[in-house]
């Protein structure tokens, strides 16, 4: 070990020894999370010098990012590299994280073992991401898509969440909305959970003034047969908008919704003095979901699709003046409240909105991010007409936050599960991937591949293990039994007996199995090539996680 005024450098085996120590420590922290009878993990939380009540957590991801730092440096940087791995990997899917976890660790454990003993890091990499590729075949033929509906959409969110009123509730919601459908999750105004289903299609951006509700107990404007004039333009001209309605007038509309980012005072005179008792025409005057905050383009875009209506926008130079009568939208029905504005049934062109929803889902599906899959995720469910709120209960707000933590991880499993289906649950379906690496096992007669193959052949029991251990079992006891059971069948840890998993039920997401998988097997196998360590002499601390 050398040193240097501002760093500190360590070589093998140093470096070894610290980074399994690090991964070790974490991943003791989270195993004892994985499976149907999971044990939970209580994390102080001080702030100051008032210590407030613990988190108890079952949440592999929350669990690692809740640790900072790890006192001993060669120790952290093992810790810090597993933290962003499960961290990443929540974000992307959701769940999988405990799983993720033990299998990273079987594999370094492997890896570290077979490097001293003068194996080469970079040739075990190269064929452990081989391997990695048949199992995940394997795992590509074991998926079935989800069926059952309801019933087995709610045995999916129990596993995920532990909560049994919650889970009813989820199964319910996606089977109605389906994979791409829009679900809010918020603070219910009770003890007991609730949902709201919203017909059609709703953005974010509510009336421009109060004038337009009929009167202030019912905050809430609805239209008949509304027709849609679609803008982010600021209306700032009263002959503008007076344009707008001597052209609606003509055409015979008698109700119409006017989107705009803002509306000036003598404007909106305009539209209150020419919709009298008298007047045939009722004006509605919206937010444009792009003045607050939507992607750019997106939402308008869609309205218009939706609507068959034409698009006036600030960035091409449009100007109210253009308006003409077959620029107008239309939809069966148009709402809206101070902070939402919807439309139910439009009545745009329906070959044109599927290849448009067609084309979305192209992009979802090629998307690199979370944040852009979720963008496209909700343009497409707004887009398909389901929506749904769901309301999280319970007794006081730590209650609530972590139920409405569990409802997210649920919902985004469920996604998966309609979305690619799903595999043998309770560690059944990476154990079934063993048959296949087996047989390459036996054809190779390369060392450092025959060594990467029975690294994973490990690898791939220990969540198996891991649960039956939990449960208070003892792996080796049942290990032979489970092994001898025919292909979907799985040991129960409820009912301590080998079932068929598909009839009781124990599934797992596909999605989130071979997500966990790649994360754990990458990630393991890069980890395996670090030799040095480099320390600053002052390093950055990571952040508390909100």
């Amino acid at each position: 070990m050398t040193k240097h005024p501002s760093k500190r450098v360590v070589f093998q085996p140093q470096s070894y020894e610290g980074v399994q120590r690090g991964i070790d420590q974490i991943v003791s922290a989270i195993r004892p999370t994985l499976g149907p009878l999971p044990r939970f993990i209580a994390i102080e939380r001080v702030r100051g010098t008032t210590t407030i009540t613990p988190e108890i957590l079952d949440d592999g991801a929350i669990i690692a990012r809740r640790i900072i730092q790890l006192v001993d440096r060669d120790d952290d940087v093992g810790a810090m590299f597993i933290r962003n791995v499960l961290w990443r990997l929540h974000e992307s899917v959701g769940d999988g994280t405990a799983t993720a976890a033990v299998i990273f660790q079987s594999i370094i454990k492997g890896g570290a073992r077979y490097i001293a003993a003068g194996g080469d890091p970079m040739r075990l990499r190269l064929h452990l991401e081989d391997g990695l590729r048949i199992v995940l075949q394997e795992l590509d033929n074991q998926t079935r898509p989800l069926e059952g509906g309801k019933e087995q959409l709610t045995l999916i969110a129990k596993m995920m969440c532990y909560d049994e009123p919650l889970a009813k509730l989820l199964g319910e919601i996606f089977d109605i909305i389906g994979e791409y459908g829009r679900l809010e999750i918020r603070t219910g105004r009770g003890i007991e959970h609730e949902r709201e289903y919203v017909e059609g299609i709703f953005w974010d951006g509510g009336v421009l003034s109060r004038h337009f509700f009929d009167n202030h107990a019912d905050l809430r404007v609805q239209m008949e047969n509304a027709h849609v004039l679609i803008s982010d333009l600021e209306i700032k001209e009263p002959a503008h908008i007076a344009h707008v309605i001597e052209v609606a007038l003509a055409a015979k509309v008698k109700a119409l919704v006017i989107l705009a980012s803002k509306l000036s005072e003598s404007a909106l005179a305009t539209i209150l003095s020419n919709q009298g008792k008298d007047s045939p025409l009722r004006i509605l005057a919206v937010k444009s979901p792009l003045s607050i905050g939507e992607e750019p383009g997106s939402a308008v875009e869609d309205l218009a699709i939706l609507t068959g209506g034409r698009t006036f926008l600030k960035i091409t130079g449009d100007s109210l003046q253009a308006v003409k009568a077959e620029h107008f939208g239309s939809a069966r029905k148009a709402w809206a409240d101070h902070l939402h504005f919807g439309v139910i049934a439009g009545k745009g062109d329906p070959h044109r909105l599927r290849q448009h929803i067609l084309t979305l889902r192209n992009a979802y599906k090629n998307a690199d991010g979370q944040e852009a899959k979720e963008r496209l995720q909700r343009r497409i469910g707004k887009l398909m007409g389901g929506s749904a709120t769901l309301w999280i209960g319970g007794v006081n707000k730590v209650v609530i936050d972590e139920r409405k933590e569990l409802a997210r991880r649920a919902s985004t499993a469920l996604r998966g599960a309609v979305r690619e289906g799903v595999l043998p649950g309770g560690g059944s379906a990476l154990l079934a991937c063993r048959t296949e690496l087996e047989s390459q096992l036996r054809a190779s007669s390369h060392e450092e591949e025959r060594a990467a193959y029975r690294i994973l052949l490990s690898a791939l029991e220990e969540p198996l293990r891991t649960i039956l251990n939990n449960a208070g079992y003892e792996s080796a006891e049942h290990m032979y039994e489970i092994n001898s059971a025919p292909p979907g069948y799985g040991f129960d840890v409820l009912s301590g007996k080998v079932v068929d998993l598909y009839k009781e039920g124990i599934l797992d997401v596909a999605t989130t199995q071979k997500a966990a998988l790649k994360a754990a097997v990458t990630s393991a196998a890069l980890a395996l090539t670090i030799e040095t360590i480099v320390h600053p002499k002052n390093p950055e601390i990571a952040p508390i996680p909100k």
